[in-house]
């Protein structure tokens, strides 16, 4: 596993779904639609505009759907894509490494 393909498609997995929150983000949407504030509410650490940009990075890589109601308040909601639905394999193997992790350690991380 060490040559340079594998090397550059977890680089390049990377790019799409790594960093703090997408993977959260990620998280959360496998349990369905989304509204802007209930995703903000589920992370209060993250900014509105780190939410915001996240969201808008997922949406151009076709990770995550952007439906927009027209009504008054203005209403949107975020989905996983079918391409993004395959992120779930993805998700629940670091998930669980992530649970052994924290049992080797002994230390749940924040």
């Amino acid at each position: 596993m060490g040559d340079l393909r594998f090397k550059r498609s977890v680089e390049l997995t990377l790019k799409v779904i790594g960093g703090k929150w997408k993977p959260v983000i990620l998280c959360h949407l496998t349990d369905g639609v989304h509204r802007f504030g209930e995703l903000k509410r589920e992370m209060p650490d993250i900014t509105q505009k780190m939410l915001t940009q996240q969201l808008r990075e997922l949406e151009q890589d076709g990770i995550i759907d952007r439906t927009v109601y027209q009504q008054v308040p203005p209403k949107v909601e975020y989905s996983l894509t079918e391409y993004g639905q395959t992120l779930k394999e993805v998700l629940v193997v670091m998930a669980e490494w992530g649970i052994r992790h924290e049992e080797r350690t002994g230390v749940e991380e924040d």
